[in-house]
């Protein structure tokens, strides 16, 4: 079987990199094996491919530096302070092995605004193209020091999938302390392991449950970065990276989890099903939800409720009877207006407006189904 992570097969690709597999137990930055990883890297950029790093470890890097307890997360100001000072040293790390295998590498950091935002994504993906064409290795990173709990991340596995998304890439690795998913949590002699992913089904989803990792996202971030990878056409794995030369070992020995990616979905499509800040929700019947599937609108009689605040044009989710998210896409009617027109029929709308109404809720050009 061909190795959906080769340059001939991806041509672009995300190495994302979890804290513990970067900063020791004694809070310093594993020099010896992020050579290992920056030669892997050089080895394929050589290859042909390009390559972008996203890079936890500022977080952990920063608390041992400062003396802060708790790994610097103890409070959120803890946290932006440790991120901010311990980004310095991480940067070089990377800077420094990346040079002495003859690549420069940059530096982004990011927020989840930034992609969050039509606008700032697409200066956030043209900044990354315009990288890996000069052949730089772009190293990216949260921007902890200014998120706040309500705006951010909190794992880079999701960020990984949406700058994979914002970089036109084919693949993604999300380098782990575990080595894929496994049907149950792997210290149990029964678990299971699963090598590979088609669908991402509940099934799936409840055994990521059981999976936690050692790192802040843990098994259910790593599949929720693979649905939003996957929806836009991206391949991704899960694989160890414990051991030297990770990359190198994953594409030899092929140990890792991967999930296939859906057939290419249009770049605004993909934004839109990858989006993490929906303003609000509304709830439609059984009826509503195959009409989605069918390709058709959004209209207000399929709605049986609205939450949330939010204005025309921004982000709201779309929730089916059974509590599960279907699609997400942009409201042509504000929560007040939404709110008032929930189950009517397209024939009274202008009525109950008192304006010439738009006659769906969503247009199907403006969604995005999960």
């Amino acid at each position: 079987m061909a190795d959906p992570f080769a340059a001939d097969h991806c041509p672009r690709l995300i190495v994302k990199i979890g804290s513990s597999l970067l900063v020791g137990a004694d809070g310093t930055l594993r020099r010896d094996w992020l050579a290992t990883v920056a030669a892997d890297i050089a080895d394929r950029v050589r290859a042909g491919q390009q390559i972008a790093v996203v890079s936890s470890g500022a977080i952990a890097l920063g608390a041992r530096a400062l003396g802060l307890a708790k790994g610097g997360r103890a409070t959120l100001e803890d946290a932006q302070a440790a991120a901010a000072t311990g980004q310095i040293a991480l940067a070089q790390g990377w800077a420094s092995a990346f040079a002495d295998q003859g690549l420069t590498a940059a530096q982004m950091l990011l927020t989840l605004d930034d992609l969050e935002d039509r606008r700032r994504y697409l200066n956030a993906s043209a900044t990354l193209g315009r990288l890996l064409a000069l052949g730089v290795v772009p190293v990216i990173n949260e921007n902890d020091s200014v998120a706040t709990e309500e705006i951010r991340f909190g794992d880079n596995d999701r960020l990984a999938a949406r700058v994979a998304q914002a970089a036109g890439a084919q693949g993604v690795i999300l380098l782990s302390d575990v080595d894929g998913l496994y049907d149950r949590h792997p210290s149990d002699p029964a678990a299971r392991f699963i090598d590979r992913v088609d669908a991402i089904t509940p099934e799936i989803e409840a055994m990521a449950g059981g999976t936690i990792g050692v790192g802040t996202g843990g098994m259910a971030a790593k599949v929720a970065a693979a649905r939003i990878a996957t929806a836009a056409g991206v391949t991704l794995a899960i694989a160890s990276g414990r051991d030297d030369h990770p990359l190198d070992r994953f594409a030899r020995a092929g140990r890792g989890t991967i999930f296939a990616a859906d057939r290419a979905t249009p770049a605004r499509k993909a934004w839109l099903a990858g989006g993490l800040t929906a303003r609000g929700d509304v709830r439609i019947d059984a009826g509503a939800v195959a009409a989605l599937a069918d390709g058709k609108s959004l209209l207000p009689a399929g709605v049986t409720a609205v939450s949330g605040k939010f204005d025309r044009g921004e982000l709201i989710a779309v929730i089916g009877p059974d509590g599960r998210t279907v699609a997400r896409g942009l409201s042509e009617y504000d929560a007040a207006d939404a709110a008032r027109i929930v189950g009517r029929r397209r024939e009274e709308l202008a009525d109950i407006l008192g304006y010439a109404p738009r006659a769906c809720l969503i247009h199907r050009n403006q969604m995005a189904l999960l």
